[in-house]
């Protein structure tokens, strides 16, 4: 365990769970000194945040979690430090939830010509202002299904090989990018996304490479060549050797690490807050962390 968690998120993020009230209670629960919530293209969360934990031992570091592309590959950008009052969030956070309301049909539909059936009206109930994502039809499937007669539905089920966060891991069997029912999105190019963090006094932290690279060392040379000033080396979704992979990166082009658990609620139940393995090296990333931000200033 850990007492800093630097990717954390609200119910602003579409696949999101607790409000920032309830984050800071659970932060502070899990004896947490300092976290961010890091939402999906959206800064909503971050002055709540704050103001819950006036008073508390925790402190809230302002963060965004970019959705952006490079070299037709889909990647997370985490920006740390930014200034989350700049309207350039608001925009952004506008412009991918329209693409989300406008692809939930198409989703919708692309999971049922899979063979996978669910509840219209449930769905309604999960949707966040139109947006339906694959956790959530996921959610609405194995509520269809309670009799367990879809067999692809199996591996998300009581102990199935893909239980142990049912509903982000039918996202990435189905929805996610390459599989049969991604719904594509317009998404900025990396060196965009970087330069609103850098514009807004953030530091760029390239999140979870482990599910995006698959460490692809050529591609990821040619990202970090953009500008990125850190990896998120230590992340619930690494296993060992990504770890040592990363690490190794980060250390090879003098950049800074992160340790972030990606906490979301029942969407990925099996991650918990601050529960991810950073080797006690938590306390030094994070006071490189805050240097570089207080550079950026």
């Amino acid at each position: 365990m850990t007492t800093v968690d630097l990717h954390i998120h609200s119910h602003y993020s579409n696949d999101g769970e607790f409000s920032p009230q309830m984050l800071v209670d659970l932060c502070l629960q899990a004896g947490l000194t300092h976290a961010a919530i890091a939402d999906h293209n959206s800064v909503k969360a971050i002055g709540e945040a704050i103001a819950a934990s006036e008073g508390t031992p925790l402190t809230v570091v302002p963060a965004i979690e970019l959705d952006c592309v490079f070299d037709g590959v889909n990647l997370h950008l985490l920006g740390y430090g930014i200034d989350h009052t700049a309207h350039v969030f608001d925009t952004i956070e506008d412009h991918i939830h329209q693409q989300e309301q406008n692809n939930a049909a198409v989703l919708m539909r692309l999971v049922r010509q899979l063979g996978i059936e669910f509840d219209d009206d449930v769905i309604a109930g999960l949707a966040y202002d139109g947006v339906v994502t694959g956790e959530m039809i996921a959610e609405a499937a194995l509520i269809y299904d309670r009799a367990a007669e879809n067999p692809l539905l199996d591996p998300y089920r009581g102990d199935g090989k893909r239980s142990d966060n049912p509903y982000v891991n039918f996202y990435w069997d189905y929805c996610s990018q390459g599989k049969p029912a991604h719904t594509p999105m317009n998404f900025m190019h990396l060196s965009q996304a970087i330069g609103i963090i850098h514009d807004n006094q953030g530091v760029p932290i390239l999140a979870h490479p482990g599910i995006n690279l698959k460490e692809d060392a050529a591609l990821l040379e040619e990202i970090l060549a953009e500008g990125i000033q850190g990896i998120e080396v230590y992340s619930s979704y690494h296993n060992h050797q990504q770890v040592l992979f990363y690490r190794e990166a980060a250390l090879a082009n003098h950049i800074l690490m992160t340790c972030g658990s990606d906490f979301h609620g029942k969407t990925k139940k099996s991650i918990t807050i601050g529960g991810i393995n950073c080797e006690d090296d938590d306390r030094r990333m994070l006071a490189e962390l805050l240097r570089a931000i207080m550079k950026m200033g």
